[in-house]
This record gives C-alpha cells, structure tokens and sequence, in this order.
C-alpha cells in the first residue's frame, strides 16, 4: 500500500477531538483508516446539527415522523439510529423495537401493536424492525402462516396510505449488505463480550437463510414501493458512508424551516 500523503487539512482534522479519538480507539494504528472515519464522523456531526433544527420545527409546528429502518441482521440500522438521535431532544422522539408478540397480540389486527407506537403531534418515532417483519422475517423462519402473510400484503399499502393521508411523515429505509459482509459482522459480535447478547437464534439461521430472504425481499420491495411510501435502499456494506446516506435523506425529506443544505 503506498504511503498515505497527509494535506494541511487532514492533519488539523487528525489532531482535532474526533481525529484522536479515530486514531487511539484501535490498538493498531491505521492512519489512513482513522482520517477516513474522522472525516465522515466531523461530517454526520454536521448534519447532526441540521437534525435538531429538523426535531425544533417538528415539534413548533406540532408534525408527526414515523421513519423505518429495515434490512438484514447485523446491517448497521441500530447504529444510524444512534447516530441519528445522538443529540437530539430526548423527550420528543421514541425508538421501537418490539419483543415477539404477546398472547393477545397474536389473536388481534396484526397492525394494532404497531399503531400503539405511532407519534403523537410534534414526536419522531423510529422502528427498529418493523410491522415489515411479516414480510420477511416471519414468513422465512415459519412465525406466521401463508394466509397471514398474504393478509399483511394486502393491506400494508392502505395502511400505510392511511398514515400519510393523516397527515404523518413516513420514511422507509432498507440497509442492505451482502453476505459476506453479514459473516465478518456476526464474527466479530460473537467475538466481543460487550455484543455477544445481539446473537439471536434468528440471527444464527441468517446465512442459512439467505437465499429465502433475498427471495421474500424482492417480493417486498415489487409490492410495497409506492408513490406515497417508496422504499429508500441504503448499501450498508460500509457503515459510516451508510449512516450519513440515511442522516442526508432524513434532511432533504422534511420540510423544516431555515434548512441548510
């Protein structure tokens, strides 16, 4: 690999606070991966100042977010969440991410769990995993029925066409890896005693799987990306890039005053 050349800038960017922090949190230094990582990180810390001026207006003006984050396991959605909500006011937004169904909610509307979780005036949810669990998750490892999943996508374009007709902002992001990169992934959580708890039984059938999800995917996104809900796919394969793709969009889709773009 060729020696990295370090401008003026890059090196006041390296001995700046997140410049140390990239090029300390690694025992083994990587100087060309640590100015990468600080570049994109003073960048998000950018964009993170547009969102609390997003989450003002959302609240003065009294507007409802509902923002989904999708894809397969270990594809960076909890971690743009985080990057998402690291600064902003912690009263105004929810994240959600459902445990499996009660014994009442496996014997109601499928829907209505998740309607329970919408946001009141001036709030910000985001789903971490959503009711899109029925279109994938569900179906591949044999947690609904055929006629169950059928019902779901007959009726999740109304639903969601219901929500934005009342007026709710809807956003749907899918991050999307590719296997090899969910296998380096799930090493390196089983590996680490802090994240070892991320490891599910789902999770562990995931490569297995790949191919049955890649298949009820494809079906999602022909049958769910519409005019007034489209999907918004995110290559997640490198995790910053993917987070600060999800922070720009979330900007550009809100409609909040004195935006700078």
């Amino acid at each position: 690999m060729e020696p990295i050349k370090l401008t003026e800038q890059d090196v006041a960017l390296l001995n700046s606070k997140v410049g140390l922090h990239s090029l300390l949190k690694s025992k083994k230094l990587n100087l060309r991966k640590a100015l990468y990582e600080a570049k994109f990180n003073t960048e998000i810390r950018r964009r993170q100042e547009e969102l609390i001026k997003l989450q003002n207006w959302v609240i003065e003006t009294n507007q409802k977010v509902v923002i989904l984050f999708e894809g397969r396991d270990a594809a960076g959605k909890g971690g743009a969440i985080r990057k998402i909500t690291e600064y902003i006011n912690p009263r105004h937004f929810r994240i959600v991410a459902l445990d499996k169904p009660t014994r009442d909610e496996r014997h109601q509307w499928f829907f209505q769990r998740y309607i329970n979780q919408l946001p009141k005036p001036g709030e910000i949810v985001f789903f971490d995993r959503s009711w899109y669990n029925r279109a994938v998750v569900e179906p591949v490892n044999g947690f609904c029925s055929p006629e169950e999943y059928e019902v779901f996508m007959q009726q999740v374009n109304e639903f969601e066409r219901m929500l934005v007709q009342s007026n709710t902002f809807l956003l749907k992001y899918y991050f999307s890896i590719t296997k090899g990169e969910q296998a380096i992934r799930f090493k390196d959580i089983k590996k680490n005693p802090l994240k070892r708890w991320k490891m599910t039984p789902v999770d562990e059938k995931a490569q297995e799987l790949w191919d049955e999800y890649t298949a009820y995917k494809k079906v999602m996104f022909e049958q769910t990306n519409t005019s007034h809900a489209p999907w918004v796919i995110i290559k997640a394969n490198k995790k910053l890039e993917a987070r600060l793709f999800a922070i720009n969009h979330l900007l550009k889709s809100i409609p909040y005053e004195d935006k700078v773009e």
